[in-house]
């Protein structure tokens, strides 16, 4: 399947989502296996670890999947 430079925002918003998202459960993973959390504690930090990754990961994946896809 080939990607043209316009579908670099789908698909750059599928790439940080599920990266989010896998560092979230990554998270979640972690606190339940080890430690005595609450379960809000649990959940608001995948949370939060969540958003964070999407500020981060959301103006850095976008130009670099962009810049490969041009050429």
């Amino acid at each position: 399947m080939k990607f043209r430079a316009r579908d670099a925002g789908r698909l750059s918003a599928a790439i940080y989502g599920m990266l989010s998202a896998l560092v979230a459960g990554i998270f979640f993973a972690v606190t339940v296996l080890t430690g005595d959390y609450s379960w809000v504690a649990r959940v608001g930090g995948s949370v939060w670890l969540f958003l964070l990754s999407m500020i981060i990961l959301m103006p850095t994946v976008t130009p670099w999947l962009r810049k490969r896809l041009e050429g």
